[in-house]
């Protein structure tokens, strides 16, 4: 059971590390290039074709950093496992409590202050996965030396 979960986290946080860094690097600081007029549908096409991209990624992340908690494979200690766990919670708290809400300014129209919030704000994320990306490799280095 171990092994399955251990992909799957593999798989999604790895998936969530390239997605965020595009995310932070191009996506976001581009959203100050689009004219005031079409901003609004910019960025409605933003978050309808971006959401079935991390949402699954996202969910199923969550479920594997609970269930390895649950299930530890073999030869990891036990508090790598929590920190990753705790990075998640970090992650899906800034999405919901810091970006959401700044999406849902900036879906009413450019918002030059609120740009600048989303853009600073999802350092967060983009260190809390980039550090879940060291993780589960070195899960995974762990688990193919046993």
């Amino acid at each position: 059971m171990s092994k399955i979960i251990l992909l799957f986290q593999i798989f999604s946080t790895l998936t969530m590390f390239g997605v965020i860094w595009i995310i932070q690097l191009v996506q976001y600081p581009f959203f100050s290039y689009v004219d005031t007029k079409s901003f609004p549908k910019y960025h409605a096409a933003h978050t309808t074709w971006i959401t079935p991209v991390v949402a699954p990624a996202m969910i199923i992340e969550l479920i594997t950093s609970i269930l390895i908690v649950i299930y530890p494979p073999k030869n990891i200690d036990l508090i790598f496992l929590y920190v990753g766990l705790l990075l998640t919670i970090i992650v899906w708290a800034s999405t919901f409590f810091i970006q959401i809400p700044l999406h849902n300014k900036l879906a009413e129209g450019f918002d030059e202050k609120a740009h600048r919030s989303l853009v600073n704000t999802n350092w967060i994320r983009t260190i809390a996965w980039s550090l879940r990306a060291i993780l589960v490799l070195y899960f995974a280095w762990v688990y193919i030396e046993v």
